[in-house]
């Protein structure tokens, strides 16, 4: 309960601060790039290299569970899940705008709105969103599933799966509240700032389509069909409900990608990608490490973009680690954290490959300004643009407003899950939380993302997402460790009992003699 009344007072202070608040946010956002990004790009290349370790070593044979264990899920069953819980329906909108507000600022040093700099553009966001971005989950997914599968213990939080933080200890006992704590506080800064940002987006589709004001009222009524689609789902919970979710999830966006590339400048697209790609290597380690130019200018814009989603994903980082952990039994850790690449950042490139590289191609061709209309009337305008280039215009708005309802509703209700589970201090391992701690999660959520509403613009989302990331950096450091000291452990202890089951079994006349001469 003290948790749920610090977020409604949060939620109240972003409603009653309205617009006052961004330029506050705005300067968080900035001194967060100018003074501390170096902690935010130093976490995530070391979980990186660690888990790339661990998935391609013999660590990465580990079975989650068992050896009579199967998965629980197929793979694309489980694939589509993971993909769906994780992203919401951001990817939709930012994978069209993100390469236009990038191409007006200058790259790696190519002048902006330069040919240089729109395949910059187009492959900085696959950066963002790529394999960096979805390896921050292995940190907390590994270590969940190998303590619940492996050594059976009951984890409902993310501290129950640290070992160096398990005692009676006062201290340990304080860090295990400030780690829940922490981990709730970045969720909600997460998923709130999320359907902050795409409420808006949505209402004006929505306007666009049916001529209806776009006024909060529209906001307040999008609100509640959230919170009604959310609350039918949680009736279900991960089966029958989730997972049906996730696969209507996952077709309805194949089928937008392939009808845009299909109708759209195909060839164009597709060189567009290859050229990012190998951009995309080339500029890895500098995108990775910070060290890139921005001709001149005060704040990289690539770092700036870069710290702002590696925020975001951290905040994504606890919830996703659980859901993944909880729908992985029977796998091995090479599976988990490579299907998680697979899945996730390939499925994410694809989009800023497709949707970026569409509006692109729109905005360099001069078929539509769409700078123009992003600069002036905002990310909403930009993107209802976009849509209205596609043959059957007015299908595809509603095919749009319908898939980004499906991509909230899959997020939100596995976060309001996952939460519920955190907060609830007595729950059996196989039952689920109460319907109404969930309820009550969503309802906290709407509240929350409604306050981001009322503040506005797109540096509120980002400022709140990197704030709430922040402490979570101590947080993966600490699983980090825990997942070393852990899969260290139980090998150095299998390779002595190997050692000990290996040894040649002596008769008891001829134990006697050995004895009696070493003796």
């Amino acid at each position: 309960m003290p948790t749920v009344a610090l977020f409604a007072i949060v939620s109240v202070a972003l409603i009653l601060g309205g617009s006052q608040l961004k330029t506050i946010l705005s300067s968080m956002m900035d001194g967060i790039t100018n003074h501390l990004s170096w902690l935010y790009l130093g976490i995530y290349i070391i979980n990186l290299v660690f888990f790339m370790y661990i998935a391609l070593s013999h660590f990465g044979n580990i079975k989650l569970g068992s050896a009579k264990d199967k998965p629980q899920y197929s793979t694309f069953q489980w694939g589509s899940m993971v993909f769906a819980t994780a992203i919401d329906a951001s990817i939709l909108m930012l994978s069209m705008v993100d390469p236009l507000r990038y191409v007006q600022h200058p790259l790696f040093g190519a002048k902006a709105m330069s040919p240089q700099n729109y395949q910059n553009a187009h492959m900085l966001g696959q950066f963002d969103w790529g394999p960096m971005a979805w390896m921050m989950f292995a940190s907390a997914a590994v270590i969940i599933a190998y303590m619940m599968y492996v050594k059976h213990v009951r984890v409902l939080k993310l501290s129950d799966a640290m070992p160096m933080l398990q005692g009676k200890q006062l201290h340990k006992r304080m860090l295990r509240q400030v780690i829940d704590f922490l981990v709730v506080f970045g969720i909600m800064g997460g998923i709130g700032s999320s359907v902050g940002m795409e409420i808006p987006v949505l209402a004006k589709i929505i306007a666009q389509l049916t001529g209806i004001g776009d006024t909060i009222w529209l906001k307040l009524a999008m609100f509640a069909l959230l919170f009604l689609i959310f609350g039918l789902t949680m009736l279900k919970g991960i089966k029958g409900g989730i997972d049906k979710l996730s696969a209507a999830h996952i077709w309805t966006a194949i089928g937008f990608l392939v009808f845009v590339l299909l109708v759209g400048p195909t060839g164009n697209i597709l060189r567009s990608e290859g050229h990012s790609l190998i951009l995309l290597v080339q500029r890895f380690a500098s995108m990775s490490t910070g060290l890139t130019t921005a001709a001149g200018h005060g704040i990289d814009p690539v770092k700036s973009e870069t710290v702002f989603y590696w925020g975001w994903w951290l905040t994504y980082m606890p919830f996703m680690g659980l859901f993944i952990a909880r729908i992985s039994k029977g796998r091995t850790i090479r599976q988990v954290i490579l299907g998680m690449l697979g899945f996730g950042a390939l499925g994410c490139m694809s989009f800023y490959a497709i949707l970026g590289g569409y509006s692109l191609f729109l905005q360099q061709s001069g078929t539509v300004n769409l700078i123009h209309t992003l600069n002036t009337q905002g990310q909403a305008a930009a993107i209802a643009q976009v849509l209205t280039t596609l043959p059957l215009k007015y299908v595809m708005l509603v095919v749009y407003a319908a898939s980004c309802f499906i991509f909230l509703s899959t997020t939100i209700s596995s976060s309001a899950y996952i939460v519920s589970t955190f907060t609830s201090s007595k729950l059996e391992p196989n039952e689920q939380p109460s319907l109404f701690n969930r309820l009550v999660w969503m309802a906290i959520f709407m509240v929350f993302a409604f306050g981001i509403v009322f503040v506005g613009g797109f540096k509120t989302v980002q400022a709140i997402c990197s704030v709430a990331g922040f402490p979570l950096i101590f947080v993966s450091a600490l699983l980090i460790v825990s997942t070393w000291q852990l899969l260290v452990k139980d090998q150095s202890a299998q390779v002595v009992q190997v050692d000990i089951m290996s040894k040649p079994r002596l008769s008891v006349p001829t134990r006697m003699i050995h004895d009696s001469i070493h003796n």
